[in-house]
């Protein structure tokens, strides 16, 4: 059996249930110049691949985010995107074999700050700075490895947004048609300002011991929580906390507002499942994009980029706002919606991605439906 055949197998039988799987890719030399040795992508896959590849659809998920978009039966914990992937749905794993891959650096299981470094100790606060591009290359050589010579989608939503615009500008021709979800051509000054905040305030934490928390038995949770709720802040749209909590109080609690108590606990949920040195690597990899770096500035990156590009922006978007992918529809020549980007209308703010999920299923659905029209068909 050839290593492709290895790999065309693995996708289709990847599943969370069997552990997932890996695909080796190998050593990757980064943008700063650093070769990180032996690098795996840990990844699960919906639906089955076909003999040929020509069904795979590679989805980015977003920054605290994982692998696991759906169900794989009954008896499995409920993915993401539940309501976007799975039969009959917008990604239908009837028809397309869905791949979700966990990004380089992540704590999800591929290769990161949670791994092992060649001398046998956790990487940690050791692990080398990552570019959006870098992660980018890393996805690209997870199609090498199994076999998938060009996707017949990929798909990116927020952070993971990032990447797919990344892949449409930097690996023309590798995709049918690449989709982007709530996602920026670059970082702007201020979100750059709101990441390094929540990043300082988790190198802050006492228990944070410069990244080397782990040898200690310590978690810097109470930093890493902190700086959730920073985030939290942007991700839903303006007013709907007024509407949702006002200025009640937690039941019982006459000194507790409802609405620390919801942030809280959210936040508590997210620092007890994530790596804090996989965060930072994320964050500071987030303030590396920019697709006009090196290429003449982001419009003349989107107009050498002519392949077929769908981009969604939400209304109501606070994080990475509408007029943010209305620049990117207009720049790009290959836009399947034309000079204005796909808008869901919602109250939910950037978290309409994962809460309006039957509106995202419909638009993924036309999309690769679209995916071999020409531009603005």
């Amino acid at each position: 059996m050839t290593d492709l055949d290895t790999g065309r197998r693995a996708a289709r039988d990847a599943r969370p249930g069997a552990g997932g799987a890996w695909a080796e890719i190998g050593d990757l030399v980064l943008e700063s110049g650093m070769t990180l040795p032996d690098v795996r992508l840990f990844y699960e896959s919906f639906g089955r691949l076909d003999e040929d590849a020509g069904n795979a659809v590679l989805v980015f998920h977003g920054l605290a985010a994982n692998t696991h978009l759906a169900r794989h039966d009954e008896d499995d914990a409920p993915g993401w995107w539940e309501g976007v992937v799975g039969s009959g749905l917008g990604l239908d794993t009837d028809r397309w074999c869905v791949i979700s891959a966990n990004v380089l650096g992540g704590c999800g299981g591929s290769t990161g700050p949670t791994t092992l470094a060649p001398d046998g100790r956790e990487w940690a606060g050791r692990f080398p700075a990552l570019t959006i591009r870098d992660q980018v290359a890393a996805a690209v050589r997870l199609g090498d490895a199994l076999g998938i010579d060009r996707w017949a989608a990929v798909v990116g939503v927020s952070f993971g947004g990032m990447h797919a615009l990344e892949w449409h500008v930097g690996h023309p021709g590798t995709a049918e048609c690449v989709i982007v979800i709530a996602a920026p051509p670059e970082t702007t000054a201020e979100q750059i300002a709101t990441d390094t905040l929540q990043a300082r305030v988790v190198r802050a934490d006492p228990d944070f011991r410069t990244g080397d928390y782990g040898r200690h038995g310590v978690s810097p949770r109470t930093g890493l929580a902190l700086a959730r709720q920073i985030g939290m802040l942007q991700y839903r749209g303006r007013g709907e906390f007024d509407r949702r909590f006002g200025r009640a109080r937690q039941d019982g609690d006459a000194t507790t507002f409802a609405v620390d108590s919801y942030f809280a606990a959210n936040a508590e949920k997210f620092a007890s499942a994530f790596d804090a040195n996989s965060f930072l690597t994320l964050v500071d990899a987030k303030n590396t994009h920019d697709i006009g770096r090196g290429r003449g500035g982001t419009e003349h990156a989107l107009r050498t980029a002519t392949g077929p590009l769908l981009v969604v922006g939400i209304d109501t978007d606070q994080l990475f706002p509408l007029d943010q992918q209305r620049l990117l529809a207009r720049h790009s020549p290959g836009s399947i919606s034309g000079d204005s980007p796909v808008v869901v209308t919602s109250e939910h703010g950037h978290d309409a991605f994962l809460i309006d999920q039957q509106a995202m299923g419909g638009i993924l659905r036309d999309a690769l439906t679209r995916r071999t029209r020409s531009p603005g068909a």
